[in-house]
């Protein structure tokens, strides 16, 4: 897998695939569309927060609608 990061790293892309079908596209950031900021967790808490903390928040929303 490092040798792959190092690739890409370097500006080469990879379709991964299965069955002949892609699965995903490894590729830096840099070279896709913008990313969305959708939340600033780090405005919380600097040091960001744990997903499985922001998942099981989301769950409780959920199962109160």
């Amino acid at each position: 897998m490092q040798k792959y990061a190092s690739l890409v790293k370097r500006g080469e892309s990879f379709i991964v695939v299965k069955k002949s079908k892609p699965l995903f596209k490894l590729v830096t950031p840099e070279s896709e569309e913008k990313w969305e900021v959708v939340a600033d967790f780090t405005k919380i808490n600097k040091n960001g927060i744990p997903a499985d903390r922001i998942l099981k928040e989301l769950c409780k929303l959920n199962a109160d609608s």
